[in-house]
């Protein structure tokens, strides 16, 4: 009766192990979906949570690499000074004005690249070839392309400009001039992306409900506006995401296009981190405006966020 009994004792002990070995290996789908993420969330961490940790460590730290000193605890003196650096808030300005005139210029350009890749004719693969041509161009090499093109002596700008009877324009000698071809270059450069971001979501739009609309005599503007343009809004929103995060680290155009200047006043976030951290070897301040840049990429994509969702609700 006593081995019976502890037999017993053992097989009841046994159950529980049993029952979560059966889990694991027929899982349902709430454990079926933890374990498939698993993997994905641990390379994220991995990949960049222990960096973005590490950077913000630094950024705390008062760390020159041409100093000679041991890295020591600084506090908030990084940032302390980041307030009080004129060069600083003009970068950071030039950031901002960047991502506000580049991104929604993007937008309708890409929206209509988009739309006419779209169209019904026979030919349509040239076009659609046409937009990648942009976006497979590596960033520094769009900048010198278009350096060139704004060149005061040779580039082809001013040739037009002196073909119509105009002046040719000294473009990078002047700051106004110079960021806005910045600015056109960067817009020329991500308009390709939104458009075959648009392209995507424009061919999972039903060819039925445009069937219906001319039905009901509907014209190719309220098509645009009344279906179109309401079932493109959730590609809309995550093109702007990723191109709004994007130019706000606008570093490659403006760098090889000029450099910053005249003086810093085409400089942007990027360059100045850049600056800081290579050329100074300032890894502390460097990692400080590090941390800024990304507070302010964060702080955007959660105003998109918060708009989708608020839209959703709407609808």
């Amino acid at each position: 009766m006593t081995t019976s009994s502890t037999l017993a004792r053992a097989s009841d002990r046994a159950k529980p192990h049993r029952a979560r070995l059966w889990r694991l290996l027929d899982p349902d789908e709430a454990t079926l979906a933890v374990l498939l993420l698993a993997p994905a969330a641990i390379l994220l961490a991995v990949v960049i949570g222990y960096p973005v940790l590490k950077l913000i460590y630094t950024s705390f730290l008062d760390l020159s690499l041409t100093s000679g000193m041991p890295a020591r605890f600084a506090g908030l003196a990084n940032f302390r000074a980041m307030i009080e650096d004129p060069v600083f808030w003009q970068a950071t300005g030039n950031t901002i004005l960047i991502t506000l005139i580049t991104v929604p210029g993007a937008l309708v350009v890409g929206l209509a690249l988009a739309l006419l890749a779209n169209l019904p004719f026979r030919m349509r693969w040239p076009v659609r070839l046409s937009l990648l041509i942009p976006w497979a161009l590596p960033l520094s090499f769009a900048g010198l392309i278009f350096a060139w093109f704004f060149h005061s002596e040779y580039g082809i700008v001013n040739d037009v400009l002196r073909r119509i009877g105009l002046s040719g324009v000294i473009w990078f000698n002047s700051s106004p001039l110079a960021f806005a071809a910045i600015c056109i270059a960067i817009t020329w450069k991500a308009s390709s992306f939104m458009a075959m971001i648009i392209l995507a979501g424009l061919q999972t739009i039903p060819r039925s409900l445009y069937e219906a609309a001319d039905v009901d005599g509907a014209g190719p503007v309220r098509k645009f506006f009344e279906i179109t343009l309401p079932l493109l809004r959730p590609t809309i929103a995550v093109a702007l995401i990723f191109r709004t995060i994007t130019a706000l680290q606008t570093f490659d155009i403006p760098y090889m296009m000029t450099g910053g200047g005249p003086g810093t006043s085409t400089a942007t976030l990027a360059m100045y981190i850049h600056q800081n951290t290579v050329s100074f070897l300032d890894l502390g301040y460097g990692s400080a405006l590090a941390v800024v840049m990304f507070l302010i990429s964060m702080a955007a994509t959660a105003l998109y966020l918060r708009m989708i969702r608020g839209g959703e609700g709407i609808a």
